[in-house]
């Protein structure tokens, strides 16, 4: 339970943005790093926008206990963290738009993004766009996505009250998010293609103690199988190469993530991976444009990293405008 002032949820409305013309700045993503900017950014003064494609908070608000964001010792669910965000932002007169962006365009010292065929336009850009999940790539995956296949324990996970369901992945989001469906499944079942998990050691004692927990050991999935709705997945041993089936009701994918970048169409340097490369300031390879949060190139994606990166972001960008005033006195 947290303390103190944030028992009651804030009241957050969202603003529709009918037109604002020119603005100092445009954040693309409204997740913990796109909010932590335009909070930076609006107290700075910068007339700032900020786009969200479709959930504010992003996937953060996927999470059901985030207990390692510092000042909340009894953890917070990531929806109740990133309306906290939101509220924040929003106190200090930063504006938030729906819609998705089709097209970025560097032009000399403004930056246009068109969202849904609206010209928006801006001295600076942050992008924190963030990622969305890997798939496996196998058959049945597409088939069966919303029908038994799914990449969100939180938002599925209470259709499965009683049920067996599996999870696949190593890392802490695989293991948090079967930790979680113990709340309503009666077996969760855990596929890892090695022989020991990558989840921090905490995590990895909550789960290996918990009795509804299994673990399937150098193991890849090959085939997911059913009728109108999953039933069995087909296993295959990565040292052996034997076939095994396990019967199962929903499938949770949990193998890593990618960068939401294709929508730049090459405009900025990225990592091999398809992250957006920066220097200190966070800036991507173009002058006045930034990246911030999971999208940018970096060791470690968390919520306080992504923090971290939108304040830095926000006040680069914001020196770079300075900068652009006093090359350009005429310059508006």
């Amino acid at each position: 339970m947290i303390t103190g002032s944030l028992k009651t949820e804030p009241k957050v409305e969202t603003i529709i943005v009918q037109s604002k013309g020119s603005l100092d700045l445009i954040i693309l993503g409204g997740g913990p790093a796109g909010l932590t900017a335009g909070i930076y950014a609006a107290r700075l003064g910068l007339n700032t926008l900020l786009i969200e494609k479709t959930l504010i908070g992003g996937s953060v608000s996927t999470i059901d206990r985030i207990e390692n964001y510092p000042g909340f010792p009894e953890g917070i669910s990531g929806i109740e963290l990133a309306k906290h965000f939101e509220a924040q932002a929003k106190k200090f007169g930063l504006e938030i738009y729906f819609g998705t962006a089709g097209n970025i365009k560097n032009e000399k010292n403004k930056k246009t993004v068109i969202i849904d065929g609206k010209v928006f336009t801006s001295k600076a850009l942050i992008i924190a766009t963030g990622t969305e999940p890997q798939k496996l790539g196998i058959p049945g995956e597409d088939k069966f996505r919303g029908r038994g296949v799914s990449y969100c324990a939180i938002c599925d996970g209470p259709f499965y009250k009683d049920k067996r369901v599996a999870v696949v992945g190593g890392g802490n989001s695989a293991i948090e998010e079967a930790i979680f469906l113990t709340k309503f499944a009666k077996l969760v079942t855990v596929i890892h293609r090695r022989d020991e998990l990558r989840a921090d050691k905490v995590i990895e004692l909550q789960a290996k103690s918990n009795p509804k927990i299994y673990f399937i050991w150098d193991s890849k999935i090959e085939e997911i199988k059913g009728v109108d709705k999953v039933s069995e997945i087909v296993l295959s041993n990565v040292k052996t190469d034997k076939k095994s089936t396990i019967e199962c009701d929903g499938l949770f994918i949990y193998i890593g993530y990618s960068p939401n970048t294709a929508f730049l169409g090459g405009l900025l340097k990225l990592d091999e991976e398809g992250f957006i490369t920066t220097d200190k300031n966070n800036m991507a390879s173009i002058p006045g444009i930034f990246a911030a949060g999971d999208v940018r190139s970096k060791e470690l994606r968390q919520v306080v990293t992504a923090v971290s990166d939108g304040a830095i972001a926000a006040v680069s960008a914001r020196n770079y405008i300075e900068e652009l005033k006093k090359k350009n006195p005429d310059y508006s």
